[in-house]
This record gives structure tokens, sequence and C-alpha cells, in this order.
């Protein structure tokens, strides 16, 4: 978990939003704009394009 961590240290979101983000990703086969819409809905702003 270290390793997750120091590797999202210089990002915008902190590496918990950015693990979800990937996961929702490949796990369900969703596109940039669905998965910026899952992650609204847990009131996480955050724009496709920064996915």
């Amino acid at each position: 978990m270290n390793t997750a961590i120091s590797l999202c240290k210089r990002y915008r979101f902190p590496s918990d939003i950015i693990q979800h983000a990937v996961w929702l990703y490949y796990r369900f086969n969703v596109s940039h704009r669905d998965i910026e819409d899952l992650l609204a809905e847990r009131g996480i702003e955050v724009s496709y394009e920064s996915i």
C-alpha cells in the first residue's frame, strides 16, 4: 500500500480516489464519462479528462 501512496503522491487527487477510478474502469469496462458520473454520485468532483 505504501508503494501505491508514493506513486500517487504528486497527483491532484488522493490515492484512494485514483485507485477507485482505475478499479471501476477495468472491472466494469465503462467509459471515462461514466466513471465521472459514478464518482459524482459519491460526492467526488472530477472531470473525465483527468481520469
